[in-house]
């Protein structure tokens, strides 16, 4: 996603959603999210989620980049790329990217992109743990997982 600064700086926004219990794992907001950046992102994840068995996403370029693939092979995840042109292949993300811009992009106006870490960290809090879930029979995503979790083991299919 993208959106800008009060003093027209854009910047953009990279949003990890786990399919399985509509949990944020992360957003990461910076000017610009090379692929490099997405890979570290990604391992920021995985030091306390294990790897992923896949990740769906959109064909941009720091998704169809050579250094994210070979990341993934090397770590055995699949990618998933959603066709061009048809979000509803990724619905899970694209219905909580909607919800992001809702609450948080449009509501404020933000004047370094420091405030827009904050508020979106906040915001994630609240989502993951006080949010309860249609889709998940009332429960929070935090609560979710935890009651639909056999002990010891994770889910790896976050997209």
């Amino acid at each position: 996603m993208s959106d800008s600064l009060f003093c027209g700086r854009r910047f953009r926004t990279f949003n990890v959603v786990d399919d399985y219990n509509r949990e944020i794992l992360a957003i990461e907001i910076d000017l610009n999210l090379p692929a490099q950046r997405v890979i570290r992102v990604l391992e920021r994840i995985v030091a306390w989620r294990g790897y992923p068995v896949k990740l769906r996403m959109d064909n941009g370029p720091e998704f169809i980049s050579a250094a994210l693939a070979e990341w993934a092979d090397d770590k055995g995840v699949e990618l998933e790329f959603i066709k061009p042109g048809k979000p509803t292949q990724n619905s899970y993300v694209e219905r909580f990217n909607r919800t992001y811009r809702t609450e948080v992009l449009d509501m404020y106006v933000f004047r370094t992109l420091t405030e827009v870490r904050e508020i979106t960290e906040t915001w994630m809090r609240e989502y993951n743990e006080e949010r309860p879930h249609d889709s998940l029979g009332d429960l929070t995503p935090s609560e979710y997982l935890i009651a639909n979790q056999p002990a010891g083991t994770y889910n790896l299919g976050w997209h």
